[in-house]
């Protein structure tokens, strides 16, 4: 029998940083939707958006009109506020990726303890789950937290990877090395795996390469920035082959 070929790891964009350009001159330039539906053309696999309190880049408004057009698949994260999950359930996104970040967080810097969240987490993953939304929860890549992510019941968790795009121009391997035993245990779990945060072209190849059962990293910051120099369309293809070996 072959050996059965790897699945290539699925590129979401994350549109903040282009709704933030958006709302700084208060119109509709650049047009949000039409950039999804251009950035699936492109080839990127999937949208991802991250709609918080104060609606300072991506609003609420946004997801039904997103929902509409993604034709690849709608990922909304965020903090499981009221109005988070009222819109959520409302409009049923593909995938629902749970962050426990403040409303004064500039980004997302770390992720739940699900241990300690054990309650909460059960009670709102359950909701999602029962409206047939996938469930992804964020968390640091340690094997307790991808044990806690299993009893609450997570289809998948996103690993923060803020700490390992930090470490990597010193130290690549000790920088991977704790994402690679948490994917196992995900793996060994039946939990799909998921990445971002400070993903870039300089070091996405080597963690996609190394990092067991990766499906998805969600990349937003970086490829946005990249594409003042090389354009968006040019840009897309160009993370898209770092994720091709």
């Amino acid at each position: 029998m072959d050996k059965k070929e790897k699945m290539p790891v699925r590129l979401s964009v994350n549109i903040n940083k282009i709704a933030l350009i958006r709302n700084s001159r208060g119109g509709n330039l650049p047009d949000l939707v039409r950039i999804a539906r251009d950035i699936e053309s492109f080839g990127a696999d999937g949208i991802t958006i991250h709609p918080r309190p104060d609606e300072r880049h991506i609003r609420y408004a946004d997801i039904p009109a997103l929902k509409e057009v993604v034709e690849t698949e709608l990922n909304v994260e965020g903090n499981p506020t009221n109005r988070f999950m009222e819109e959520v359930l409302k409009h049923k996104p593909h995938q629902c990726t749970l962050v426990p970040d403040s409303p004064s967080a500039l980004t997302s810097d770390k992720g739940w303890d699900t241990i300690k969240e054990k309650s909460f987490l059960t009670n709102i993953i359950s909701v999602l789950k029962q409206n047939g939304i996938r469930v992804s929860i964020f968390i640091d890549p340690e094997l307790e937290m991808v044990e806690g992510a299993s009893l609450v019941g997570a289809d998948r968790v996103e690993f923060y990877t803020g700490q390992y795009a930090h470490q990597f121009n010193n130290n690549p391997e000790s920088a991977i090395n704790n994402h690679i035993r948490a994917a196992i245990e995900a793996q060994r779990l039946g939990i799909g795996v998921n990445a971002g945060h400070d993903l870039n072209l300089v070091n996405l190849k080597y963690y996609a390469s190394l990092v067991p059962g990766l499906l998805e990293v969600s990349i937003g910051h970086a490829l946005v920035s990249d594409a003042l120099y090389y354009g968006l369309s040019n840009v897309i293809g160009m993370y898209q082959y770092q994720l091709r070996f």
